[in-house]
């Protein structure tokens, strides 16, 4: 790899681990918002767990895609160099 795919494939890691921590702090920032709803209107049927634990399983995966499964397959490595060529071939 040269110096500016290095460079440039740093960056998407970057941005992808900003853009989970990002999802990480919503996700927090609203399930506590939501139990507070739910503690405020009287302690009923802990609802708040549906969409805590939906969440948090999206936010799961989210974790694995960045951070567990982070190496790039062959198919995609095809796919990017296609998309270089017909950049090439366009001019761009």
């Amino acid at each position: 790899m040269s110096e500016e795919e290095l460079y440039r494939e740093a960056r998407k890691r970057v941005e992808e681990k900003k853009g989970f921590f990002m999802h990480l702090a919503v996700y927090i920032c609203v399930n506590i918002f939501l139990v507070i709803i739910w503690a405020a209107t009287g302690d009923g049927f802990p609802w708040f767990v549906f969409p805590l634990g939906g969440w948090g399983i999206g936010i799961l995966f989210h974790f694995l895609g960045v951070f567990v499964f982070t190496q790039q397959t062959e198919w995609e490595r095809k796919a990017v160099e296609k998309e270089v060529e017909k950049l090439k071939k366009s001019g761009r």
